[in-house]
């Protein structure tokens, strides 16, 4: 028991040493990751249906 109050002891102690983004950054960082998401997901979507065309050209 004393074993898992020390844990949760030294989780609470490594928490307040953590340096939380602000507010501004944090919006900045997510814009860049949404940003990022759909352009590649846009870029694999056009890459798929060009391959999709290709090989039913070539079936055919």
């Amino acid at each position: 028991m004393q074993r898992i109050k020390k844990f949760f002891s030294d989780i609470i102690r490594e928490m307040r040493k953590v340096s939380w983004p602000k507010r501004g950054e944090l919006t900045r960082s997510t814009l860049t990751v949404l940003s990022t998401v759909v352009f590649f997901a846009a870029f694999f979507a056009v890459l798929d249906l060009g391959i999709s065309k290709l090989i039913r050209l070539i079936l055919e």
